[in-house]
């Protein structure tokens, strides 16, 4: 079932719920519905041969949106729902509430009782028609390199957790392909209109051409087969797969074939050359739409949903209310002149992102230009700066509540439970909410805090804020089978340090300067050390947990992470003193901190450099693609364009191989040569250190030199020698706080 213009379309009747039921202790039978048939070989995926022990049947949905209902007597569980999705996330809810387990990206815990306990009927519907997931970024900071395998889990994850709208963008560049070919384009022209791999989506905004290529055609070919099985297991358990629209985005090589198209060149973005948009006046911007949207559904069908962003992060060539309007209109008609029931997704970042260009009359214009219920907006970073409160609930169009969370995928231990809990219902509640229709996750990057996002698809299902302590105290009960006196008071402790609040950066992944702020936590540090501390004290017990493992290994990780800024504050404080002997000591100190980092998460496949370069390796044909791709994998992590590049560690990460071999090569040069200037009396040369690092940055995306793919050590015994080496260290720095 697949979400319809206004509500969910119920495609099943009395009868085929019926028909939909299993004999006891069969998951499906030749009678099952798809909707069933589909739900049952995701549990099998998921819990190999107890899927044996759940029937699935197919229900009306409840007045529009999803609903289930979940059962369980004599070892049967019964799940019903409206949908896949539904029947999914009813089982989800059994596993969780009556089978203290959990299903996780980093660890997860099916140990399920044997016979299945028995639980009453619970019945829960959603009040969203949208349940949205996947930012544009995403496909770049965390899937750019995912396979099938990667994206059949992800799926599944996405089904248990209610998602029936995700950003279906894989493979696009062949529809660019076959419509430029078609209108006799140059096939140079067309290859320097594509990114790389690691790039693409920024490509698809609309921000960049070209940059990290030329893209091979087997890349091409294969990511068109890729977003067919994604599409083709989207669609079977009943999710409405967002495609894309046309934005007017076009390579400038239009010219030469159609030299009467009217073009308008974009401001730069981040230092990138500006790029071409055809001008929405000019009959071209439906046409190329339409041929867009059209080749598009020959390619990989429709679902009548279709994203299109013009203007991410950067300004429109016009302030003109009458020409936002007319842009807004011609954005629409590309898509519907193909597709007559279009429904256009367009992000809200721009309303937080540029509130100077984006003033009342010019959001009004573009909002207002297509008729309602044909836009629907996703308000991305609800989380933190709602654009719903500085646009008049979007001017009456539907719109969907989202967290936004992750910025490139930058390591942490954070995200605000509360806020999550709370907002959400806040919202529904709200009398100038307007059309409320949805609620989405439009992170940058995901696979760490599943804390956060564990909450967050659950209010989902949920009208009223939990009761978050006793939630919490839940979660980890479910995330590790069990959850002794030292695992509970520790997750007291990271609800309210790490997760009431944000981000917590290390100093680490910065490039070396004299000039940084060291970041100061917005909690008491001793406390997450409390809470590494008691994790390790059950660790015994909780071994055969690999979410445990994992928390364990994330929480220490944040521990030292934290410990970087006052071990800068001594080296720059020794600087300024010109004592060499103490800032060689700190030095040794900070360096020696990186190595042990890089020891600590090696211990976790989440955290290993070799991991995303084996994955972005596997996609070659031959050495000349592996060249490519692992440099585009290597870049993106760190110069994130050329040498000189604005966004330099603006995808940082705390992972086994960079920090033991980036981070700790960048600060080993930079303080060589601070020691050699006290040493000679000189004063530091900031410039020629700034200019050297560049080079040195840029040398390292262009080696080839292997990490190790799979962990190395053990978690547990790793981090009692961390916390055992470091504790006089803390103790020293955090007793000397003002």
């Amino acid at each position: 079932m697949r979400v319809g213009e206004i509500g969910v379309r119920v495609v099943c009747t009395i009868a085929m719920c019926a028909a939909a039921i299993c004999s006891a202790g069969c998951a499906a039978t030749r009678s099952a519905s798809p909707e069933t048939k589909a739900a049952a070989n995701l549990a099998t995926r998921v819990l190999g041969g107890r899927a044996g022990e759940f029937r699935f049947v197919l229900i009306p949905a409840e007045n529009g949106p999803d609903v289930f209902e979940c059962e369980a007597s004599r070892g049967v569980a019964t799940i019903r729902g409206s949908s896949g999705v539904a029947m999914a996330s009813g089982l989800n809810w059994y596993l969780k509430y009556a089978c203290n387990a959990h299903v996780s990206w980093c660890g997860s815990q099916l140990d399920l009782p044997r016979p299945l306990p028995d639980a009453p009927k619970t019945r829960i519907s959603t009040p969203y028609r949208y349940r949205y997931f996947f930012n544009y970024c995403t496909f770049s900071y965390t899937m750019a390199f995912w396979d099938w395998s990667q994206w059949e889990k992800h799926i599944d994850w996405m089904a248990l957790n209610g998602i029936n709208a995700p950003l279906a963008v894989t493979g696009q560049e062949a529809i660019w392909q076959n419509l430029y070919r078609a209108m006799g384009m140059k096939e140079q022209d067309v290859a320097r209109f594509f990114v790389g791999p690691a790039y693409l989506p920024f490509g698809w905004m609309g921000c960049i051409d070209g940059w990290a290529g030329p893209l091979p055609q087997s890349w091409i070919d294969s990511h068109v087969d890729l977003q067919k099985k994604i599409l083709a297991r989207q669609r079977e358990l009943g999710m409405t797969p967002v495609l894309q629209g046309f934005t007017g985005h076009i390579s400038p090589a239009i010219k030469a074939l159609r030299p009467e198209i009217k073009l308008r060149q974009l401001p730069s973005w981040c230092g990138f050359a500006g790029t071409y948009m055809v001008d929405p006046s000019d009959p071209a911007f439906v046409q190329i739409g339409k041929a867009f949207v059209g080749e598009q559904a020959r390619l990989f069908g429709t679902d009548r949903l279709y994203a299109s962003d013009t203007f991410i992060e950067m300004s429109p060539p016009s302030n003109d209310p009458a020409f936002l309007d007319k842009m807004g209109k011609s954005i629409y008609q590309g898509m519907a002149s193909a597709d007559p029931q279009a429904i256009w997704l367009m992000q809200g970042w721009v309303f937080v992102n540029n509130p100077n260009f984006w003033k009342p009359p010019q959001a009004k214009a573009i909002l207002q230009s297509v008729g309602n219920r044909k836009l629907v907006l996703l308000d991305l970073f609800c989380d933190s700066q709602p654009a719903w409160k500085l646009t008049e609930s979007f001017h009456g169009q539907p719109w969907v509540w989202c967290v936004l969370h992750s910025f490139g995928g930058v390591s942490g231990t954070y995200g605000n439970l509360a806020t999550v809990a709370e907002d959400p219902p806040a919202a529904l509640r709200d009398p100038k909410r307007g059309d409320l229709c949805g609620i989405g996750m439009m992170m940058e990057a995901f696979g760490h805090n599943p804390i956060y996002y564990d909450l967050m698809a659950e209010m989902t299902w949920r009208r009223e804020s939990p009761d978050l302590d006793k939630w919490v105290a839940d979660y980890a009960r479910r995330r590790y089978g069990a959850a002794p006196p030292q695992a509970q008071e520790a997750w007291e402790i990271l609800q309210r340090t790490v997760y009431s609040g944000g981000l917590v950066d290390s100093l680490i992944c910065s490039r070396p300067a004299l000039t940084h702020t060291a970041p100061k936590p917005p909690y008491d540090p001793l406390k997450i050390v409390d809470a590494w501390r008691l994790l390790l004290e059950c660790a015994d017990q909780l071994a055969a947990s690999d979410g445990f493992r994992y928390d364990l290994t994330d929480v220490g990780r944040q521990v030292l992470a934290n410990l970087s800024g006052p071990l800068y504050g001594r080296m720059l404080d020794a600087a300024r003193r010109k004592d060499r002997a103490q800032l060689a000591a700190a030095s040794q100190r900070f360096l020696e901190l990186i190595r042990d980092m890089d020891q600590l998460v090696g211990t976790r496949r989440e955290f290993l450099l070799g991991r995303w370069i084996a994955d972005a390796k596997r996609w070659a044909g031959n050495d000349r693609e592996r060249a490519l791709y692992e440099w585009n994998a290597r870049n993106q992590i760190t110069l994130w364009g050329d040498r000189d590049s604005s966004l330099h560690d603006y995808a940082r990460k705390q992972w086994s191989g960079l920090l033991s071999d980036f981070y700790l090569a960048r600060w080993e040069m930079f303080l060589k040569r601070l020691g050699a200037s006290l040493e000679s009396g000189t004063p530091f040369d900031a410039a020629l250190f700034e200019k050297d690092v560049r080079q040195l940055e840029d040398h390292w995306t262009h080696r080839r030199d292997e990490f190790p793919a799979e962990p190395q050590g053990d978690s547990i015994a790793v981090g009692r020698k961390m916390l055992e080496k470091y504790r006089p260290l803390i103790r020293e720095i955090y007793a000397a706080r003002p």
